[in-house]
């Protein structure tokens, strides 16, 4: 189920490691390296340890770590980056996998919207406050799950070119998890048409893809699903949307980056 993943950590060198922010079904299939350190970001830490706890009984891997950080706080994302930072002298791969989705309208701790500020803001954020150790420990690696119902700009990381630190985006597929939980019509065709949909196990490898294969050293700002380059809706490559939407970003969150 691991292989790319175990080959890729097997030819390294030092140890590598990896900052996961995901949902609890699939993290579990993403963060089975042996030879990493791998820190699980999460907001429900009863959640985030028992997939820990499988991952270290199944892998043998002890280096499987879980801290506190709730993507819809801003307060908490910059209390997660400074102690990650003052404990963390690398990182080499950060795997920004959270997110909402049907939500009842309700706002973050910050008087976001739910779903921007923790799909988009939340994300951004930690990225931006993380992005310096990324480079000091390059070849590193962002890896941003989106979907395939992307209709909005997409994250611009042009100015990262020279660093080798790459930022690629990809669609997981239609994964059988708890995503749909807020919405029972959702949840009902779900059930319904679980047969058709992937197992987390199956949802997991574009993202480990994305991550670890020798063959995307060097690509960035690339889209992909079922680990090949896909096609990006014409709204996700209008640059002058994407330009809109960093900085409306970075005003939101009080943060300079050009």
């Amino acid at each position: 189920m691991l292989n790319c993943w175990e080959a890729a950590l097997g030819a390294a060198v030092s140890i590598p490691v990896f900052l996961f922010v995901a949902a609890p079904y699939i993290r579990r299939y993403v963060a089975g390296g042996r030879c990493a350190r791998i820190i699980i970001a999460c907001r429900d830490i009863a959640k985030a340890e028992a997939a820990a706890s499988e991952i270290r009984a199944e892998t043998g891997n002890q280096q499987v770590i879980v801290k506190k950080l709730d993507l819809a706080d801003t307060k908490s994302i910059r209390e997660f980056a400074e102690k990650f930072l003052a404990e963390e002298k690398e990182l080499h791969i950060l795997i920004n996998n959270a997110g909402v989705m049907l939500c009842p309208y309700s706002k973050t701790a910050d008087g976001f919207e739910m779903h921007l500020g923790v799909n988009h803001l939340g994300h951004f954020l930690l990225t931006f406050l993380l992005l310096e150790r990324l480079k000091q420990s390059a070849p590193a690696r962002i890896v941003n799950v989106s979907s395939l119902a992307h209709h909005g700009g997409r994250i611009r990381f042009h100015d990262l070119q020279g660093t080798k630190v790459t930022a690629n985006a990809l669609h997981p597929g239609s994964v059988y998890s708890e995503l749909v939980r807020h919405s029972s019509v959702m949840s009902w065709l779900w059930k319904i048409f679980s047969f058709f949909l992937k197992t987390p196990s199956e949802g997991a490898q574009t993202s480990i893809y994305c991550a670890v294969a020798e063959e995307l050293d060097s690509v960035t700002g690339q889209y992909f699903s079922d680990c090949q380059p896909a096609y990006v809706s014409p709204r996700g490559r209008d640059d002058e949307t994407a330009k809109k939407l960093w900085s409306v970003s970075c005003e939101l969150l009080g943060i300079q980056w050009d």
